[in-house]
């Protein structure tokens, strides 16, 4: 071997050789041509890409959602109630009640504004300072991009365009289905389409002493009754009541103001034909509901205070055996559930020879009230927390959260079609909602949720 070797060796433009002379070996000097990776850089971007995550979460963008739904629902209440104040302030007890509803509603709105306000320059000025950071964060980037030599980045970016372009051709050449239209209906107002809200939302003049019970108008009211609204709390044991309370206003059930008052059904709680469970309507001046430890749905006529009934078929359930129900729970002697739309009165039951399904069922509003049409369903009761009709079409509420419900399903009573997927979210003011009623002289949703009265607004199109 000669005593002088020289190597040359060429390593991409980063690395020089420098050769050396020696009798028995030879040693190779090698040199970086470029600059060493700036990892403490590196580190520095992800730090500050850390703490900008952490210092924009959801939870801010829902707070403020959450103040300015706050605002959209109480401002609309404050000026019915200021409203409902000038046609029917009486001077005395009713208008110094109704002062004070008003002046805690502002003082309520005052507060919420104050707080959005807060909330609002914290979010810019945070804004502002993550805005800073991500330009310099950009520009350590575009520094750090230098050191990419083998165009890994810039590979992927390409990668990504390509992928995205190719997403683009295919969904252009498979467009998505649009999602189904219900069947054709009967109904004059269109098809369901939303329900919005609260409108409105309270304690009663019970305060939070009656978890269960139910509220709403009457559809068909007798005249000079087309204001009123009317509540009944299950007063004995969350299950039973004897009584109804009318009011001649919304804004007398909210300030507890009951004209005419109660009427009862019966002096005692319970006992022969009165009220069981949650599940109770009102139409042409009668409540329906499910009589006392029977099979039967009754009729109390508010006028003249006597009560019918009506059996149904034969194995239908009652006392808690076929319950509204969800996952951690079910809601006490649901069996029933009474509902009213704009052709009437309709009951909503199960038994074993529909496996537990539920039952649909025309009430005839006579005096006994007799059963008409009846139709079968697919959808399992105890998948099912609540339900409701409007425009002859049934549809069943199910457990989102402790913020929503879903209507999920729907069954036409003149097409005789079946849907599950209607998705529509009700949002909730408490946990649970124990019954739900329609009433077709305003289209509106009542319900009665953890001893709070609530009412949604029902948009067709």
């Amino acid at each position: 071997m000669k005593s002088s070797l020289v190597f040359t060796l060429m390593l991409t433009g980063l690395v020089s050789i420098l050769p050396q002379s020696s009798p028995s070996d030879c040693v190779c000097d090698l040199k970086n041509s470029e600059h060493p990776f700036p990892h403490d850089k590196l580190q520095t971007v992800e730090n500050s890409a850390s703490k900008c995550t952490k210092n924009i979460t959801p939870q801010q963008a829902m707070e403020v959602e959450g103040l300015l739904l706050g605002l959209k629902r109480r401002l609309p209440q404050l000026e019915a109630d200021v409203s409902v104040l000038e046609q029917e302030d009486d001077g005395d007890l009713y208008g110094t009640v109704s002062l004070q509803v008003i002046e805690n509603e502002l003082s309520l709105i005052q507060n919420l504004i104050a707080k959005l306000n807060s909330t609002t320059h914290s979010h810019q000025r945070l804004n502002t300072d993550t805005a800073e950071q991500l330009q310099k964060l950009k520009e350590e980037m575009g520094k750090l991009e230098k050191f990419d030599n083998m165009q890994v980045v810039r590979g992927k970016e390409v990668n990504k365009r390509l992928r995205r372009d190719l997403d683009q051709c295919q969904n252009g050449h498979h467009p998505t289905a649009p999602p189904p239209e219900p069947a054709p209906g009967n109904c004059p107002l269109g098809h369901l389409r939303s329900v919005t809200g609260p409108n409105t939302y309270s304690v009663t003049e019970y305060g939070a002493s009656y978890t269960y019970g139910s509220w709403g108008r009457d559809p068909k009211p007798a005249a000079g009754k087309e204001s009123w609204f009317w509540i009944v709390p299950l007063t004995s044991s969350n299950v039973f009541s004897n009584f109804v309370r009318l009011y001649s206003s919304l804004s007398s059930l909210v300030v507890g103001v009951s004209v005419p008052g109660s009427v009862a059904i019966h002096s005692s709680n319970p006992t022969t034909n009165t009220i069981q469970g949650p599940n109770v309507v009102m139409y042409g001046d009668a409540l329906y509901y499910n009589c006392y430890n029977k099979d039967a749905v009754c009729r109390f006529n508010i006028t003249a205070k006597t009560v019918t009934t009506m059996d149904l078929p034969k194995g239908t359930g009652f006392n808690s055996k076929f319950n509204f129900c969800h996952l951690d729970a079910c809601y006490g002697y649901t069996d029933m559930d009474l509902a009213t739309d704009e052709s009437g009165v309709w009951v909503i039951y199960s038994s074993p020879d529909n496996f537990g399904n539920l039952v649909l069922a025309e009430v005839i509003p006579d005096s006994p009230p007799t059963l008409g049409r009846t139709w079968t369903t697919s959808a399992h009761k105890r998948a099912v927390t609540n339900t409701f009709m409007a425009c002859g079409v049934l549809y069943a509420t199910r457990y989102l959260s402790k913020e929503a419900e879903e209507i999920f399903y729907s069954f036409d009573t003149v097409s005789g079609r079946e849907r599950y997927d209607i998705s529509m979210e009700i949002k909730k003011m408490s946990t649970n909602i124990q019954s739900l009623n329609y009433s077709p002289f305003d289209h509106m949703l009542y319900a009665y949720s953890d001893s709070m009265v609530v009412s949604y607004k029902v948009n067709f199109g």
